[in-house]
């Protein structure tokens, strides 16, 4: 347990302080960049800045949901999960340089949150631990899909790391349904979403 937490805190560091890398090209690497004015370029970068504090979010969540399970099942998909976001980071992190912007001032304090979170979701049981990730999954893709209505039809670069991002967080949510995902109450949902919309909302400025 104490060489996890250890490897825990590292993961913790790199995550939230160091450049993430990928093994996938980079979605829409290969278009041109629009002709964007102002305004839109600002915007498309605080979506981008929202996205890129998801995946914190995201790794926070495997990480603390990963440490606590004793399933090895369970924790070789967190884990692969979790490879795909960093993935997600480097992308995200990436659009976010190229439009000119910055990431969250907060991700630390978002970490500490999700890998929180995580932890608690995994010693409720796994049914719950895989029923917390299929949900996050689904509220992540629907999230992902407001951006997509939300950004210039133009920014193709964008639009490109946004399409594959929501890809692979459909797959997530059907890997833990396949490996025994419960349904979560619906006051659990409602508490999900909102804590989701007070970091999106603060993300975009923050």
């Amino acid at each position: 347990m104490i060489d996890q937490l250890i490897l825990g805190f590292d993961r913790a560091l790199q995550t939230v302080f160091a450049s993430a890398s990928t093994v996938r090209p980079t979605p829409g690497e290969d278009l041109p960049e629009t002709e964007l004015s102002d305004a839109e370029r600002r915007h498309a970068a605080a979506l981008m800045r929202i996205n890129h504090c998801g995946e914190i979010c995201a790794q926070a969540l495997y990480q603390g949901q990963a440490l606590m399970s004793d399933n090895d099942g369970i924790r070789r998909a967190l884990e692969s999960a979790a490879q795909e976001e960093t993935e997600h980071l480097a992308w995200t992190e990436r659009r976010i340089a190229e439009l000119g912007g910055r990431k969250s001032l907060l991700n630390p304090l978002w970490y500490g949150g999700s890998l929180a979170i995580g932890m608690a979701a995994a010693k409720i049981g796994d049914g719950f631990n895989l029923g917390f990730l299929a949900e996050t999954e689904r509220q992540v893709e629907a999230h992902l899909k407001s951006h997509l209505d939300d950004l210039p039809q133009k920014d193709g670069r964008t639009r490109a790391i946004i399409e594959q991002m929501k890809t692979d967080e459909v797959a997530h949510a059907e890997t833990a349904v396949r490996l025994g995902a419960v349904p979560l109450p619906p006051p659990v949902r409602g508490a999900m979403k909102l804590m989701s919309r007070v970091m999106t909302r603060t993300a975009y400025w923050l």
